[in-house]
C-alpha cells in the first residue's frame, strides 16, 4: 500500500503537561471524539519526542493523543547502560496498563518502533492496535559497519528540517546513552516477536529509508496474521516531514477496532 503526500496543514491543539509517575507525558487535548475513540500513544525513538510532535498535532484534530517521553536519557545520575530496549519497554508497558484509560493505537517510531512492540507483547490486553514506523534494525543492520553506511545512504534523503527537532534531545542524552540504546536496538530481533501479537499491526516505512527499508517491513508484517505494509514518502524520519500522511496511518489503524 502506497500514501501520496497530502496538502500541507498546520491544524493547533491545545497542549498541556502532566507526569503520570511512571513517564513523562506530553498530552495533547482532545479536539473531537466522532472520528477516533482509542488514545493514540506515540514513543519516541532514542528519547527525542520533539520531532513527532507534528504528527500529534495533526492526530489531534480527530482524537486524544499522546507522545511519551520516557525517563532514562536526561538522567544525570543514571547509568548509561540503563538505557536499553528492555528497560523502556518496561516504562511504556507500566504506564499502559496503570495509566492509560483504555486499549489503545500504540506507535513508536524507529527504536521507539522496537520499545513499542515489546510492550505490546508485555501487555497485549492495553492494546487495540500496533503501529510500527521506520522499525529498526533488520539482520544485515545489526553490525556496526553496515549501519554506519545505511545511516549514510539515509541522511541524503532527510530534511534538514528534522535536525533541530531532535538536537536539543540527542545533546541532553549524550553519546554514551544514545551509543546504549542503539547496541540494546541491534542486539535486539523484533521479527521473534511478531508471531506473538494477536493485535492488528501496521508496518509503515519510507521509500527512501535504508534503515528500514521495505523488504524488512515485509518479513515483520508476514510474521503475524494481521500485519499490513505501508510505503510512504521520504526516508527514515518521515513522521517528521509527512505530519500528515503519518497522522493517516495513524487513523487507518484504528479503523473497526471495537
Amino acid at each position: 500500500m502506497r500514501l501520496s503526500r497530502p496538502e500541507p496543514r498546520r491544524p493547533t491543539a491545545d497542549v498541556h503537561h502532566d507526569r503520570a509517575g511512571l513517564a513523562r507525558v506530553r498530552s495533547f487535548g482532545t479536539v473531537r471524539l466522532q472520528g477516533r475513540r482509542h488514545l493514540v500513544v506515540l514513543v519516541p525513538g532514542l528519547g527525542a519526542p520533539g520531532y513527532l510532535l507534528s504528527t500529534a498535532d495533526r492526530c489531534a484534530r480527530s482524537g486524544p493523543v499522546r507522545v511519551l517521553d520516557v525517563p532514562g536519557f536526561e538522567d544525570p545520575l543514571g547509568p548509561a547502560c540503563a538505557v536499553t530496549l528492555g528497560s523502556l519497554a518496561d516504562t511504556v508497558a507500566r504506564w499502559l496498563a496503570e495509566v492509560a484509560p483504555a486499549p489503545v493505537v500504540l506507535a513508536g517510531h524507529s527504536t521507539g518502533a522496537q520499545v513499542a512492540l515489546h510492550a505490546a507483547a508485555h501487555r497485549p490486553d492495553r492494546v487495540a492496535a500496533l503501529v510500527l514506523l521506520a522499525p529498526t534494525f533488520p539482520p544485515h543492520l545489526r553490525r556496526t559497519g553496515p549501519l554506519v553506511r545505511a545511516f549514510a545512504r539515509t541522511a541524503l534523503h532527510e530534511s534538514p528540517g528534522v535536525l533541530p527537532a531532535v538536537l536539543p534531545a540527542y545533546l541532553k542524552a549524550g553519546p554514551r546513552r544514545l551509543t546504549a540504546c542503539v547496541r540494546s536496538a541491534q542486539s535486539d530481533a523484533p521479527e521473534q516477536l511478531m508471531p506473538a501479537l494477536h493485535c492488528p499491526v501496521t508496518v509503515a516505512v519510507g521509500e527512501h529509508d535504508a534503515l528500514s527499508p521495505p523488504h524488512w517491513a515485509d518479513r515483520l508484517a508476514s510474521r503475524t496474521s494481521h500485519g499490513r505494509v505501508v510505503l510512504v514518502p521520504g526516508a527514515h524520519s518521515f513522521p517528521h516531514t509527512s505530519a500528515e500522511i503519518t497522522a493517516v496511518v495513524l487513523e487507518q489503524a484504528g479503523t473497526g477496532l471495537p
